[in-house]
């Protein structure tokens, strides 16, 4: 093990996290206001960072204006969804909810290929590519500042939940919605805000993370590595999926970049530690490290 590497890996695991934790943040919210677990999540980050490509290279806009661009879009895409596709599903099995996430999933691939193309693309870099020096450690500024973003729209959303009416409505709708109609609350309106909230953090994810690593359809796997995230964390928990984002991605990092023997590090390890740990979360706890334990009486 490379051990002198240890806080290095660590600084940029933590970094990355950052993101996957945003993109965590999505899909608790969709499940607590819905009880929908959104496996489209990862489709919706792509189609956001596709719409800001596009706005970009076709439009002319400035990045930053493109960045906005594809945010509201992408939120009204998630509104689109909702009252499309999801909300003739009130009422019936949560399996035919999953299966219909599992089919928007493919056509939100199909609609992408079909409009945007295949192939990959560059997105313009958001951020300056100079490393950022502190003491031994070398970060990218880019990965920096991307943290800095997620960190900033968690705690926007932090504020959302405790001080705003629409928050506190999505936070009792997710204890109760029958308790929440009967107090005059909309449930089907708070699911609607939630998928526009859903579509807003997946656009910011799919920006940040394609202009680090590139866009490719490959941005919507990453979702996968989010799933894990709000697992550990707790399908319920805010707070859970942040911790969960950073823990899966120091894991990920330091399971990449710290074995020193070259025939261990071409096994990838960094890919397959995300689904380890889920795999392990689910066996030894099933509600995640914050998630609620729900008694129903018979």
């Amino acid at each position: 093990m490379n051990w002198e590497l240890f806080p290095q890996f660590f600084a940029t695991g933590l970094l990355t996290g950052g993101v996957y934790a945003l993109v965590a943040l999505g899909l608790v919210l969709v499940y607590k206001s819905s009880r929908i677990f959104n496996f489209a999540q990862g489709h919706l980050m792509m189609v956001g960072a596709f719409i800001a490509w596009w706005f970009v290279e076709n439009l002319g806009l400035d990045v930053w204006v493109a960045f906005g661009a594809a945010i509201a879009a992408t939120a009204l895409l998630g509104l689109g969804v909702e009252r499309v596709a999801l909300r003739p599903l009130i009422g019936q099995p949560i399996l035919a909810t999953i299966m219909m996430t599992l089919a928007l999933s493919q056509v939100l691939q199909g609609a992408t290929i079909l409009l945007f193309g295949a192939s990959d693309r560059a997105l313009p870099n958001l951020f300056p590519l100079q490393p950022v020096i502190i003491g031994d450690l070398r970060l990218k500024l880019n990965l920096v500042m991307a943290f800095l973003v997620a960190m900033l729209g968690y705690l926007s959303f932090v504020v959302f939940f405790r001080f705003t009416k629409a928050g506190l409505a999505m936070r009792a709708a997710a204890e109760d919605h029958q308790l929440a109609q009967s107090v005059g609350l909309s449930v089907p309106r708070i699911f609607g805000l939630a998928w526009m909230i859903a579509g807003l953090v997946a656009a910011i994810g799919g920006v940040l993370l394609a202009s680090i690593s590139g866009l490719s359809l490959v941005v919507s796997l990453i979702a996968l590595k989010a799933f894990a995230a709000v697992l550990f964390g707790g399908l319920e928990s805010v707070p859970g999926a942040i911790i969960g984002g950073l823990t899966v991605g120091v894991i990920e990092s330091l399971a990449a970049g710290l074995p020193a023997d070259p025939a261990i590090r071409a096994l990838n390890l960094g890919e397959i530690a995300p689904y380890i740990l889920l795999l392990l979360v689910l066996f030894v706890r099933p509600d995640g490290l914050f998630g609620l334990k729900r008694i129903e009486r018979i």
